[in-house]
């Protein structure tokens, strides 16, 4: 038994009671947050921690699960979010099903009421979860788990039945390892676990491998600070930060189950950083003792690399401490639209030197407000160069065909694909401006050449690279009033510490401004990453190059 990672968590779950404890827990909050605090609660209850057997936390246990009977709709859900959902009360009941067990092994007579208080609401949930419906692919793995628990502690065979219906479906996952949302959000809070939670509790090993494909895929989406790529995911991480922190059960039950010693490397740094609240692993290493068992001996990470994602559109470089993505794989090409559950995010390469992080580079043309460029391919000319590249034409309309005409004027409200109007756009003639733009990444020593060649149309282009907070930039020109910056001549550099960032030549004096595009001008949408802003601007058709470079 790793007696250090037990005492980690149990640290981490005392510091999380302690802040249960002292906060105040209105009626009518969110009841996933209430669930994940009794859990965290039953952890320092029934464990080592100096809350075991504690009064206090038995009497917030006794308020909380009361609370949570009381919110439980007569059909069983929840509403969280969504009214009476069965998928997010899925992510509730699987809490309390470890919960119910924990406090069913401890057999504390004092908490008996508790235990009998989540039995009744496991008992009215699990019917919910058999028959009511999901929202997205990862739904369907987490309303398996919560019922393959609920069958566990209440057998039923609809229950079964119903997993087994879901199953039938397929699982998400593409060849590489990456599923349909590839998103680190979920495979790592939703997915992997609900499917190790599945195959453990119905006895499913072929599940484990859907889990051993994405982590082994995750092992070349490591930043060396423990960062996961994010940028093709098509959930809301595409725009954000995610630690690989999430994954850290998941990494050790592959490890001990493998003997690997590279799951076993990526759990321990994990652990050794100690990011985020890894308080909340407590509960399922107390169901699962096993999982603290002493992890194989680590050994080397893959940190010399090029790795293509098929499923994704993408393509990750590592060359030690250097790191970068080149990015061809967002949805506007086949789906015109900006919505939940779809890749969106514009940024087409980024890359790190240690502490110095280009967190992306974006190109967008002042063209008929089609905003930013997104790749509608990924071209490999050789392992590391790469060939990203779209045509974007927008029509002039002509006058309607004679028989399409009508006496009163009035036509039908349709989509020109930027806008709508009542002109029956489908049924005119039309001629096009057009804008071909290819863009070839290809890794030098030392860095990357980023080839821009736009070709068609003429237009105005501005270049956006935006550098993490943190650093220092020189070589570049303060733009007034707006905070960011634009290399005109030269080269910049970005620094922090001894890592640096080079990048050039610079573009001139030309002003272009990023226009995102109409779409997310409607409604006031924001596109600009958060970060320090230098720009390069240029005009098409031509062809320019920017050099990246370490140092």
């Amino acid at each position: 038994m790793d007696q250090e990672f037990l005492g980690l968590l149990t640290t981490a779950g005392t510091a999380q009671i302690e802040r249960v404890l002292r906060s105040e827990q209105p009626v009518g909050v969110e009841p996933r947050r209430v669930g994940r605090d009794v859990r965290r609660l039953v952890a320092g209850y029934v464990g080592e921690s100096s809350y075991g057997g504690d009064p206090a936390v038995l009497d917030r246990l006794k308020l909380l699960s009361g609370q949570l009977a009381g919110w439980q709709h007569a059909d069983g859900t929840y509403d969280i979010g969504n009214l009476h959902s069965p998928p997010d009360t899925a992510f509730l009941i699987q809490d309390l099903c470890v919960v119910w067990e924990l406090l069913d092994r401890y057999a504390d007579a004092a908490a008996a009421p508790i235990r009998s208080e989540i039995h009744g609401i496991l008992q009215k949930a699990g019917p919910a979860l058999a028959s009511g419906g999901v929202h997205t692919p990862n739904h369907r793995w987490e309303v398996s788990a919560a019922l393959a628990r609920v069958n566990h502690i209440l057998p039923d065979q609809r229950y079964v039945d119903r997993i087994d219906e879901w199953l039938a479906e397929g699982i998400d996952a593409g060849p590489d390892g990456i599923y349909s949302e590839r998103s680190a959000i979920y495979a790592a809070a939703v997915t992997n676990p609900s499917l190790l939670t599945i195959a453990w509790r119905q006895d499913r090993p072929e599940l484990i491998e859907f889990v051993r494909r994405n982590l082994e895929a995750t092992l070349y989406l490591l930043e060396p600070n423990g960062e996961v790529d994010v940028v093709a995911s098509r959930r809301q991480d595409q725009f954000h930060i995610r630690d690989v922190s999430d994954y850290l059960l998941q990494f050790r039950e592959l490890a001990l189950l493998d003997d690997d010693g590279r799951f076993a490397a990526v759990a321990q740094d994990i652990e050794r950083r100690n990011p985020g609240e890894l308080g909340d692993c407590l509960a399922e290493v107390l169901e699962r003792p096993e999982l603290a068992a002493a992890l194989p001996q680590a050994t080397e990470l893959p940190t010399d690399f090029v790795k293509e994602f098929p499923s994704q559109t993408s393509v990750r470089i590592r060359r030690g401490t250097r790191t970068a993505t080149v990015f061809g794989g967002t949805d506007l090409a086949d789906v015109p639209v900006i919505a939940s559950g779809l890749s969106v995010n514009p940024t087409f390469f980024k890359m790190r030197h240690g502490d110095a992080i280009l967190d992306s580079v974006r190109l967008a043309p002042q063209f008929f407000g089609t905003g930013h460029f997104h790749s509608e391919y990924l071209r490999r000319w050789s392992p590391s160069v790469v060939e990203l590249g779209a045509e974007v034409a927008v029509p002039y309309y002509q006058p309607l065909p004679p028989e399409r005409r009508t006496a009163d004027g009035r036509y039908a409200l349709t989509p020109d694909g930027r806008f709508y109007a009542s002109m029956a756009f489908d049924q005119r003639p039309r001629d096009h401006r057009t804008l071909r733009t290819a863009i070839t990444v290809a890794e030098v020593e030392h860095g990357f050449d980023l080839t821009f060649e736009l070709a068609g149309s003429e237009a105005p282009y501005a270049i956006e690279l935006c550098f993490r907070p943190g650093g220092v930039l020189s070589g570049v020109e303060a733009i007034d009033g707006s905070g960011n910056y634009q290399l005109e001549s030269g080269t910049g550099v970005y620094a922090v510490g001894n890592d640096r960032i080079e990048f050039g030549p610079g573009s001139g004096t030309a002003r272009v401004v990023m226009d995102p595009g109409e779409r997310y001008r409607m409604l006031n949408g924001n596109l600009v990453p958060d970060g320090l802003l230098v720009y390069l601007t240029g005009r098409a058709p031509g062809r320019q190059r920017l050099e990246i470079r370490t140092a």
